[in-house]
């Protein structure tokens, strides 16, 4: 099965790693990446608006019911869950999960029900443990984890938390860079991206 979606969650340290991350990624790339970094209250486009100026591809923060499109970066809101499901983006105002709201966990649980094993889940510095249970789930489904090197993460509690729950495959972020930017080269339904 070929990848469909990449599902990448963040939280301290997250906005500098994802400028490292995504300018990584090339212009046309052929799957969707959604985003959760978990951040302050106050809903305004600034996180969207900083990262595109480090990306090739469009990003944005999407509206409930978004459309999921391929060579898109979409960002979750503040205060908003943002759940994956198999044609495109829901929003959801649910409870905080982890004590975060936008959750990557709820992210990654609704990536890997809806795309299975063609979900790429990304877990990269974070001050919590959110993820290891999506992590957990996408792996479960059949999907890829990757996650950031603990070693080189500003806080090393998610990307660690990821690991013992999902033993998922640890790299630099500039290898996580090059592992994405590959996929751009898939052909029908190679197994390369798994390895």
């Amino acid at each position: 099965m070929s990848p469909s979606v990449v599902v990448i969650g963040t939280s301290l340290g997250g906005l500098n790693a994802l400028q490292v991350l995504l300018p990584a990624l090339p212009a046309g790339l052929p799957l969707p990446l959604v985003i959760v970094q978990h951040r302050g209250k106050d809903p305004d486009d600034a996180l969207s608006r900083l990262l595109s100026a480090h990306c090739v591809l469009p990003v944005s923060e999407p509206v409930d019911k978004e459309a999921l499109l391929p060579g898109r970066v979409y960002i979750a809101p503040a205060e908003y869950h943002l759940l994956v499901e198999p044609s495109n983006l829901a929003l959801s105002t649910e409870a905080p999960v982890n004590c975060a709201r936008p959750s990557v966990d709820v992210l990654f649980e609704s990536a890997a029900e809806s795309h299975g094993a063609g979900t790429i889940g990304v877990v990269l510095t974070g001050a919590n443990q959110d993820g290891a249970v999506g992590a957990a789930r996408i792996k479960q489904c059949g999907g890829v984890v990757v996650v950031q090197d603990p070693a080189s993460a500003e806080s090393r509690i998610m990307p660690a938390a990821a690991i013992a729950a999902s033993g998922g495959k640890v790299m630099s972020l500039a290898q996580i860079g090059k592992f994405l930017g590959s996929l751009r080269d898939l052909k029908g339904d190679s197994s390369a991206w798994r390895r």
